[in-house]
């Protein structure tokens, strides 16, 4: 499969958008654009970036290892992300691993077309930094909350936080449009598989959610806000 930048329906959504086609040439000229499907691995930590991945459709999960051998999901890129840029920039190793969750195509924009776009448009460099200093902060209320909060609070949090990032499967539908495992959940929460099945079933007792195999359907919003304790 090869798709061009400039025809690129997902590029609106992604720090490609106010590029111009000259620099949308630049970086179709040498990239490759691949399907993967569940549970490939992108790239993996402590591995070298050569280039950065645009995800043009699907959803990927960011990860790091612990040293008991767990998961810790960072986040969960989705259509017109970028992937590797962090790393690429700092000239430093992968401090992350990245796994297909859903059948994706990807991108691969090799290291010198990426520069070379970006140190000839001082406006796009400028919009990927502050994307950088977005994530970090993104970051760091991840591991306020990590340290904050209880684990019932965290579930709900994470709940709400995929309702309003992935939004729902369609009109009407209060079903939350990704497909995560329990173990997938629960490495985003940071605790045990078992721990959140046991709250799933009592936020769905309480009627705050339904499930409907992986699926969580939202029943009400403002119930797991409060069990989220935000203004708290």
């Amino acid at each position: 499969m090869q798709l061009q930048c400039i025809a690129c329906k997902s590029r609106g959504e992604s720090h490609f958008s106010d590029l111009k086609d000259e620099d949308l040439e630049i970086l179709s000229e040498h990239k490759s654009c691949v399907t993967y499907k569940k549970n490939q691995t992108l790239f993996y930590e402590g591995t070298r970036p050569m280039g950065i991945f645009c995800i043009n459709s699907g959803k990927v999960k960011v990860f790091k290892m612990g040293s008991n051998g767990k998961e810790q999901i960072l986040f969960i890129a989705q259509k017109g992300d970028f992937l590797g840029y962090r790393s690429l920039l700092s000239e430093e190793l992968y401090g992350s691993s990245a796994t297909v969750l859903e059948p994706a195509a990807i991108c691969f924009i090799p290291k010198s077309d990426f520069l070379k776009v970006l140190h000839s448009n001082p406006e796009f460099f400028g919009k990927l930094m502050k994307a950088v200093c977005h994530e970090l902060g993104v970051m760091e209320t991840k591991l306020a909350q990590l340290s904050q909060k209880s684990v019932r609070e965290r579930l709900a949090a994470t709940i709400l936080m995929l309702k309003e990032t992935y939004g729902m499967e369609g009109e009407g539908s209060e079903v939350i449009d990704i497909v995560l495992s329990r173990e997938d959940l629960a490495n985003i929460v940071g605790t045990a598989t078992e721990t959140v099945i046991r709250l799933l079933s009592e936020f769905k007792s309480d009627k705050m959610i339904a499930l409907e195999g992986k699926k969580i359907k939202v029943l009400d919003a403002d119930k797991l806000l409060h069990e989220a304790d935000f203004y708290g």
